[in-house]
């Protein structure tokens, strides 16, 4: 039986894939943006910087997968097939790994803040190998732990949504998903804002000294805007997460992938927007740069003036 005949092009396929695609561009930009000044601006060259670095670079590898199936699923609504390409398992699973890999770098951003907090003369935290060690642990759980998705043949093709993702159905395989992915890393986080916000407490209490606790706060600030970020992509993953839930009692509605997908791509560009408003080394980089080509435009302005009077 044709496929064409099982499944049904609806007339908002198209503009949901364009928005999907553009977004993801979009959120790319963002992400090379952020990956370059950070590479090239000696003023970026820091530890904190290093661990932002591999946030954006998490981002970044998850956009490609995320562009990748987004021009899959566009080329195959233009065309009306429902058949998956011979990648199609292997981009489901890379989307997992990265998305992994990118909740989990705010993870170990938090860890690093609390730690150096907490005990600022231990060098050692603050140090390049300490941070190496937790980025390639963090890398290789995330490719790791999603794998077991695809020895149980857990992904597979959704002809409806055009996509190879874990099936909504109730399995344990969703609960790992989310326990793995979503859950740990979030309330891992909240869990150290909470103890920071107790030892600043503490400290306040003793009557430390003034450096500490300045210390100790502005730790407690980075860590707040990771949470923020955090939060942005789970609240705006609501309603995939509802899909979820639901798959344990019902059916999801047909379209849940699509709508699943192209949220989170929202939520990701929204991550990329507040996180340059909450760096102030990303943001002070790139505003010096833009007053830097006004002057020179000015000054090139001026001289042209100059000459022709």
């Amino acid at each position: 039986m044709d496929n064409s005949s099982i499944h049904a092009i609806e007339s908002f396929f198209i503009p949901l894939d364009i928005i999907w695609l553009i977004t993801t561009i979009v959120s790319m930009i963002f992400s090379c943006l952020y990956i370059i000044i950070i590479l090239f601006d000696k003023t970026c060259h820091t530890q904190q910087m290093l661990l932002l670095g591999n946030s954006c670079l998490s981002a970044l590898l998850f956009e490609i997968i995320v562009l990748f199936m987004s021009i899959f699923t566009l080329t195959n609504d233009l065309r009306v097939i429902f058949i998956p390409d011979s990648l199609c398992i292997i981009r489901g699973y890379f989307g997992y790994v990265f998305a992994s890999m990118l909740y989990y770098s705010f993870f170990i951003q938090a860890v690093y803040r609390y730690l150096t907090a907490v005990y600022p003369t231990r060098s050692f935290y603050e140090s390049y190998k300490f941070i190496l060690l937790m980025i390639n642990t963090s890398w290789l759980v995330s490719f790791i732990f999603p794998l077991e998705l695809i020895l149980t043949h857990g992904i597979v093709y959704n002809a409806a949504n055009q996509i190879c993702q874990l099936v909504m159905n109730g399995s344990i395989s969703l609960i790992y998903l989310a326990l793995f992915i979503f859950t740990l890393p979030m309330m891992s986080i909240g869990f150290i804002y909470f103890l920071l916000v107790r030892y600043v407490k503490k400290m306040n209490e003793r009557m430390a000294t003034g450096n500490a606790i300045g210390r100790a706060r502005n730790q407690l600030k980075m860590i707040r805007h990771i949470l923020i970020l955090v939060s942005v992509l789970l609240v705006v993953g609501i309603p995939y997460s509802s899909f979820a839930i639901m798959s344990f009692f019902t059916a999801p509605p047909k379209y849940s992938l699509r709508i699943g997908v192209l949220l989170t791509n929202l939520s990701l560009l929204c991550v990329q927007i507040i996180l340059f408003q909450l760096t102030d080394p990303l943001k002070d980089s790139i505003m010096n740069r833009f007053k830097r080509n006004n002057n020179t435009v000015v000054a090139l302005a001026l001289q042209t003036r100059s000459r022709t009077h």
